[in-house]
């Protein structure tokens, strides 16, 4: 069977779609079904549910994905290899990361790498960073930044520990003048990410006595810049998340200081990957400088 055909399979599990897959290919939907089909028929087991308006995988395919995904990234690794043996430059590089690291820090470092390495793409997977360790787990991302702990079975270096910070409208002042204590909170509604309330944030919040209840949620940092703006409401965003948004808004530590704690991650498979190991060491070089 040829890696193509898992290369089809992949696609259409992450699209749901024939012709989707298709097109991402520059292949027609029915050699993506005729593809399936004969994987399905050598396999001896239905991979895919076809529904009318999309395809879902069936329980098989779902146990099937994951070791799919491994080889098609390994296959790449093989490739990438040997262009650096024979001396060729070439490949692509796939990063995962969250929305704030795309923002504050990825402009330049890609600029920097791609000054280096013309000849290579680069991809961006913007996502939380429980999608980022599974991407990496899978071999679907080649480095990403996620948070500590990271899943031990990736390999991990710390970055930074960003500082959380409270978001308030512009003419709030707190009871001690400089920091935020409980006694600041009470009564308060606050406006975040929904991931944001799966990771650090929610050890702040917890500590701090904030129930759910008091909790909204909007789709981006600069949205809750925008919230905090018209009163309806605090965020809680950390440090690097506000390099470069905007707003009139003002940001105050805790009483209590509280952090997330940034990592670098990569699959043991791909940390030993020339391209890799390039972007590791800008992103390294640009966060220590």
């Amino acid at each position: 069977m040829k890696t193509f055909t898992y290369q089809i399979f992949a696609s259409v599990a992450e699209t749901g779609s024939f012709k989707k897959t298709a097109q991402a290919l520059n292949i027609t939907p029915s050699a993506v079904s005729h593809a399936l089909a004969n994987m399905e028929r050598e396999l001896g087991i239905t991979l895919l549910i076809r529904n009318r308006s999309e395809m879902t995988l069936s329980q098989s395919g779902k146990e099937l994905l994951p070791m799919v995904e491994r080889l098609l990234n390994e296959d790449r690794q093989i490739h990438t290899r040997a262009a650096k043996i024979s001396g060729l430059a070439g490949g692509t590089i796939r990063i995962g990361a969250i929305s704030s690291v795309c923002i504050a820090w990825l402009p330049t470092i890609i600029h920097r790498f791609k000054e280096k390495h013309p000849e290579v793409a680069i991809t961006i997977f913007q996502g939380s960073f429980k999608e980022i360790e599974q991407g990496v787990n899978l071999g679907r991302i080649d480095i990403g930044f996620s948070a500590y702990p990271v899943d031990e079975r990736l390999d991990s270096c710390p970055l930074i520990d960003d500082e959380i910070k409270c978001i308030t409208e512009n003419d709030f002042i707190p009871k001690n003048g400089q920091s935020i204590s409980k006694d600041d909170l009470q009564n308060q509604h606050f406006i975040l990410q929904r991931a944001d309330y799966d990771s650090d944030t929610k050890v702040a919040l917890d500590e701090l006595d904030v129930k759910p209840q008091a909790i909204n949620y909007s789709i981006d940092d600069q949205s809750i810049l925008a919230m905090v703006e018209a009163g309806l409401g605090w965020g809680i965003l950390p440090d690097l998340a506000l390099t470069r948004l905007s707003g009139a808004v003002q940001s105050f530590p805790f009483e209590t200081p509280y952090f997330r704690h940034l990592e670098l991650i990569t699959n043991h498979s791909a940390s030993e990957d020339p391209l890799v190991q390039g972007m590791k060491k800008e992103i390294l070089s640009y966060i220590q400088a």
